[in-house]
């Protein structure tokens, strides 16, 4: 991990700098998110956490040490972004894990069927998609690399993706 002060320099130098001028960057992606995806490592996990996750406690606890925030965007929104980039994990079980439902683990909700529908396209072949409980989910994301918090109103509408590699 960087020192908080050499990533506020990166951050302020890509703000000045870089926003908009990319080819092939999906415009909702900020100069923050950027950074963070480029920094991440294979094996790293990124937490996409809904509105009422605990993102800023969370993620004082990360490499990255603060929420990068997608506002106005559901969690398939911002997957959707993120994984325009982001290359996800296929040398693992779940390259993607949603936290589950307190007291019914393998139902899932409006968001976790949309956000799964479109993960099953672009999950590398062999690498699944997963779900652990909320307790155990808050544990995972305390160890993640960063926390990007969305506007998603559904309850439970949390993530854990692994960037994978590209070859």
């Amino acid at each position: 991990c960087h020192k908080p002060c050499e990533k506020v320099f990166v951050t302020v130098f890509v703000s000045r700098h870089m926003s908009g001028m990319l080819f092939n960057v999906d415009s909702n992606c900020s100069p923050e998110l950027l950074y963070c995806l480029a920094q991440m490592g294979h094996g790293d996990e990124l937490v996409i956490a809904d509105r009422n996750f605990p993102a800023t406690s969370t993620a004082l606890q990360t490499c990255f040490q603060r929420v990068i925030p997608m506002s106005g965007f559901s969690a398939l929104a911002a997957i959707k972004t993120i994984t325009s980039l982001l290359p996800l994990d296929g040398f693992v079980e779940h390259a993607v894990v949603r936290m589950e439902i307190d007291g019914s683990p393998d139902e899932m909700n409006e968001t976790h069927i949309a956000v799964f529908s479109f993960l099953e396209k672009v999950i590398p072949k062999g690498a699944g998609l997963g779900h652990i409980p909320r307790t155990t989910f808050y544990e995972r994301a305390r160890q993640a690399y960063a926390v990007v918090q969305t506007s998603e109103d559904i309850p439970y509408g949390c993530y854990i993706l692994r960037k994978g590699v590209i070859f």
